[in-house]
């Protein structure tokens, strides 16, 4: 979907968004109680799911860990990347299981990605390691303050 492209949600899609950001039922088949809650079936709220993926309506689908809370390291880092060199650079950080998400963003600073290890060492170990293998410097920006920001659709 393009930025330009009005979201159609109906009710139900409004539903899934507003009451499952914050839990999703930990359940043997858990399509199967969120279709019982909305009043439609597993394969439906499974598609619904889907398509609001597909979509670009969500990023993602799946649970968020607290890295910190495991005993591991998170940060927010940036790299400054020539843009005729993106790809491949892209492809070079994305390798690296550490990486959560990474995006492009329009700033000097055009490529974003989150770090999630499994030590708080493991930070800076694997921002080196990007470094060694892209060539680049990458700008750590560990996080100050922790904020939640739920994002809710009228009906």
């Amino acid at each position: 979907m393009s930025a330009t492209e009005a979201l159609q949600l109906d009710d139900t899609d409004r539903a899934i968004i507003n009451e499952y950001q914050g839990g999703f039922p930990l359940t043997e088949e858990p399509f199967e109680d969120v279709g019982a809650q909305l009043g439609i079936t597993a394969r439906e709220a499974l598609e619904r799911v889907t398509r609001l993926l597909e979509d670009g309506v969500l990023s993602r689908f799946g649970p968020m860990y607290h890295a910190e809370k495991m005993g591991g390291g998170l940060t927010l880092a940036a790299l400054e990347v020539p843009e005729d060199d993106f790809d491949r650079i892209a492809e070079i950080v994305n390798a690296f299981p550490e990486v959560a998400h990474n995006y492009a963003r329009d700033h000097i600073f055009n490529m974003w990605f989150v770090l999630a290890t499994e030590t708080p060492e493991g930070v800076a170990e694997t921002i080196a390691a990007i470094e060694n293998a892209t060539g680049l410097k990458v700008h750590n920006m560990p996080k100050q303050e922790e904020f939640f920001v739920g994002l809710r659709f009228e009906a």
